[in-house]
């Protein structure tokens, strides 16, 4: 079992940035992948970008040169750095967690708001 702790949405104006946070509650190390997802307001689930356990990012096109990926081993935290956001980028973000043994796990969400 994982649990996700999400935090760092918020209300933010076109071009601005805004950082979310994920803590799991076991060892970054012993996580297959993590990684960002989001659901806008009657659009499904979509992926965002991930990391992998080596530390390979990608990215769902719309995002990239924007959107950031990247973890703190220290802090046991992954964090996605959110620049130049437009008002698509408006949705409930989900951090996930994906492990080979026991699937997937998913945080609780924080919504992002981008006003235009």
């Amino acid at each position: 079992q994982v649990q996700l702790v999400e935090s760092g949405g918020g209300l933010v104006q076109t071009g601005g940035s805004l950082r979310l946070s994920c803590a799991p509650s076991r060892s970054i190390f012993s996580i297959d992948s993590m990684g960002w997802y989001r659901q806008a307001p009657g659009k499904q689930r979509e992926w965002v970008a991930t990391i992998s356990r080596v530390g390979t990012a990608d990215y769902v096109d719309s995002v990239k040169g924007r959107f950031t990926i990247s973890r703190n081993y220290a802090k046991n935290t992954v964090y996605l750095q959110m620049n130049s956001m437009r008002p698509e980028d408006t949705a409930v973000y989900y951090c996930n967690a994906h492990t080979s043994g026991s699937g997937d796990y998913w945080g609780q969400g924080t919504q992002v708001t981008v006003s235009s």
